[in-house]
């Protein structure tokens, strides 16, 4: 069972670790004309100027529908991620001892989003709106151009509507390295958001390893669903999930668990009957390389199956799926029923779809805006608290040998009997 569940890209043996540290070091020496260079080189496209300028912001011109659209998803996603805000914790732990947590948000954020085959306008949304909220200072945001120079219009909308305007077309493992380290145009950043293809991920990863460079969200790669069906869930449906997400690229990985071979079958006969309707048709056929149908004997032993996987999502097409919520453990976002398809998670739900991959769900969470901010604690003791608490200090200190910590409290102890 572990082999028909592991990763396409775990199989593989790529060396890109060394490649994308080329990149990055490529970057850190020689900034922004590294960066022309490796877009000129990668991207097609030579770039006069690295930033979207105002004038591109100001000639957005998309349909009113495609604006309707994005505007909905955004305040879905303020619906859902204003209730996120921390608010402070304030106990008082002993007498005269007060102890308090309060958020902050970052600094300085980079938001990632990835070129590829199409715009992914719903990633700008999953980034920059729990950024918002969270009200990070600087908000900057990388992704890579067409091959006429461009940043496509919906992306720049997007951004525009959750108040970024900065955005640089740039993409890819060097993206990543500016955000880190920063260039003459691009500032440094203390965070960076947003998923990505293998080079990206490794760049992530490789930054985030260095304390010079940045932290980031998660490690999030190639997108991967799995979805349990039992002998009643429609074969079409199960089919069309399986496609929505091989569609997007070709090392992407879909998985199904039925009851039954003879489900299975359906779904095979579903899949090969809506294949050969879509545009990305060819994509899909390579990302189906990766894809697994196993048979399992029940409901229970399926969703173990699926928490040993821990997957980006989880679609549970089965009769009174709510019944199982609590028996998973391991999953980036949950859709329960044949009327939640993956795609309205996607979208216009309102949760967040940059979610953990590879595994990750074992121990990250899908993005939040707790994810765009660090916490300070605060102590406050009185008199009265330290001499209550301070002797367990001491003995504590001296247990461990440090005595310099045992005379900072015996100092104050002495002051206040001498007083």
């Amino acid at each position: 069972m572990k082999n028909n569940l592991a990763r396409p890209l775990l199989s593989e043996n790529s060396d890109i670790a060394q490649k994308v540290g080329e990149i990055i070091q490529a970057v850190r020496v020689g900034g922004d004309n590294v960066l022309i260079d490796l877009t000129e080189k990668f991207d097609g496209v030579k770039l006069a100027e690295l930033q979207v300028s105002p004038a591109e912001f100001e000639n957005i011109n998309i349909s009113d529908e495609s604006k309707n659209a994005i505007i909905f998803a955004k305040n879905q996603l303020e619906i859902n991620h204003a209730t996120q805000l921390p608010k402070p914790q304030k106990i008082q732990t002993c007498e005269g001892v007060i102890c308090e947590r309060q958020a902050r948000p970052i600094d300085r954020v980079g938001l990632y989003i990835p070129g590829g085959t199409a715009p992914l306008i719903s990633t700008v949304l999953m980034l920059a709106v729990p950024a918002q909220i969270a009200g990070n200072g600087l908000k900057i945001l990388c992704t890579p151009p067409n091959k006429q120079g461009q940043t496509d219009p919906h992306i720049l909308f997007a951004a525009q509507l959750c108040g970024i305007e900065t955005v640089y077309k740039i993409g890819g493992a060097q993206a990543i390295a500016a955000m880190a380290y920063g260039t003459e145009s691009i500032p440094k950043v203390d965070k960076i958001f947003g998923p990505g293809n293998r080079w990206v991920t490794q760049a992530k990863q490789l930054v985030s390893q260095d304390s010079e460079g940045a932290a980031i969200d998660m490690p999030a790669g190639p997108s991967e669903v799995m979805v349990i069906a039992d002998d009643e869930a429609n074969p079409a449906f199960v089919a069309a999930d399986l496609l929505s997400q091989a569609e997007h690229g070709v090392d992407s990985q879909v998985i199904l668990i039925a009851l039954s071979e003879q489900f299975i079958g359906r779904v095979r006969s579903a899949l090969e009957s809506q294949l050969e309707k879509l545009s990305r048709k060819n994509i899909i056929i390579q990302a189906l390389t990766h894809s697994r149908m196993i048979v399992a004997e029940n409901i229970n032993q399926a969703i173990n199956i699926s928490n040993n996987y821990a997957p980006e999502h989880l679609i549970l097409q089965i009769n009174h799926p709510e019944k199982y919520t609590d028996k998973i453990s391991n999953a980036g976002s949950v859709f329960l029923g044949p009327w939640a398809p993956e795609t309205i998670g996607d979208y216009v739900t309102g949760s967040n779809h940059v979610l953990p991959t590879y595994g990750y769900a074992k121990n990250y969470s899908g993005l939040s805006v707790l994810d765009f901010m660090k916490f300070i604690s605060f102590q406050s003791v009185t008199k009265s608290g330290l001499v209550k608490m301070g002797p367990y200090a001491e003995i504590l200190s001296s247990i461990e040998g440090l005595d310099a910590h045992k005379n900072a409290v015996s100092l104050r102890l002495a002051e206040l009997n001498n007083g």
